[in-house]
């Protein structure tokens, strides 16, 4: 199997390709190769996620339906994702080796209740396997709950990043940027 080096444009610029090749599998993706024919720019979100084991396995099998991200401060994917944005979904120091879409997002300024609520509503479809888990995110301030809809495999990418950020948006899509007037 062939593997090519990518950057941001070449993923966005080959979009269209990866959708068509998940929707030889799935005839749910074929809605995004219209809207994307149809404009120049992507009207919709476009991110990068980087994710270890277990959780990439589990999302892309069907069993994690939810995906978080917890930080200090307010960085992405936090007010920068909505629903209908896509996710490429990339291993840790790994391949990009699939992509979803966003069905609903939900964002927390922490504090106890928010934290007591996250643990109760969600531990469950974010298939925590660390016992940690919430111990090393106790720190946090901000929180981004992510239900992933459609998950589409495709041939492993190899892209280059650099860097430690986990999450990077890639195209903020226009009803996002809309989202950083909540700031």
């Amino acid at each position: 199997m062939e593997q090519l080096l990518y950057n941001k444009e070449s993923l966005l610029a080959n979009l269209i390709s990866f959708i068509q090749e998940a929707e030889s599998f799935d005839k749910y993706w074929k809605k995004f190769e219209h809207i994307l024919e149809r404009s120049a720019e992507i009207p919709f979100g476009v991110h990068l996620a980087i994710f270890i084991e277990p959780y990439l396995s589990f999302i892309l099998e069907g069993k994690k339906r939810v995906e978080s991200r917890f930080s200090s401060n307010r960085i992405a994917p936090y007010k920068k994702i909505r629903p209908g944005d896509l996710i490429y979904l990339k291993y840790s120091g790994g391949p990009i080796v699939g992509f979803c879409e966003v069905i609903d997002v939900w964002f927390y300024r922490l504090d106890p209740s928010t934290w007591l609520n996250i643990r109760q509503e969600f531990t469950r479809e974010l298939c925590i396997q660390d016992p940690n888990f919430w111990k090393e995110r106790e720190h946090a301030s901000y929180a981004t709950l992510m239900k992933l809809g459609q998950v589409a495999r495709i041939n492993p990418i190899h892209i280059s990043k650099h860097d430690r950020r986990g999450w990077i948006v890639l195209n903020p899509g226009e009803t996002n940027k809309k989202l950083d007037d909540d700031y």
